[in-house]
């Protein structure tokens, strides 16, 4: 049986080695506890999805697993969020509104990937080219006809 958990045999929380998995919201939110425990800084992490997949969902377990205790909000309009954990840094981002890569000049973008903290993206399509090489992909999406599961995929 294939190794399922979120911590990569190197001991980062770099990949889940399943293509691709269903999850309840519960098991979701699991994951993305263990994922933010295994989590270590830096590391910037982009979630792909459709309009509620569960990408805030999914970006607040893995800010408690990571070690944030205050409470973990969409960062929609202000399109940065700053949390504190004993680790490092949680940096929450949505770059939903942004209209493409031009955008991130006013967010401090080089500065934001450059800081030792964790660093959790929604919506890095936006960002184009300018996302890190080394980041790691997590995308979500609706499973059809089962409206309580989503498909986690890492990348």
């Amino acid at each position: 049986m294939p190794d399922r958990s979120p911590v990569a045999s190197s001991g980062g929380a770099a990949a889940d080695t399943a293509a691709a998995r269903p999850m309840t919201l519960a098991e979701l939110v699991g994951w993305g506890e263990a994922f933010g425990r295994a989590a270590t800084a830096p590391r910037v992490v982009a979630l792909e999805g459709d309009l509620g997949a569960g990408k805030t969902t999914l970006v607040q377990a893995i800010a408690r697993g990571y070690g944030v205790e205050e409470p973990v909000t969409s960062p929609t309009f202000a399109l940065v969020h700053e949390y504190h954990a004993a680790r490092s840094p949680v940096l929450h981002l949505d770059l939903y509104r942004l209209q493409g890569e031009a955008d991130l000049l006013h967010l401090g973008w080089s500065d934001i990937i450059d800081r030792e903290a964790l660093v959790l993206i929604e919506w890095p399509d936006r960002a184009g080219a300018a996302l890190p090489r080394d980041v790691t992909r997590i995308a979500l999406a609706h499973l059809p006809g089962d409206a309580e599961r989503r498909l986690l995929t890492v990348r």
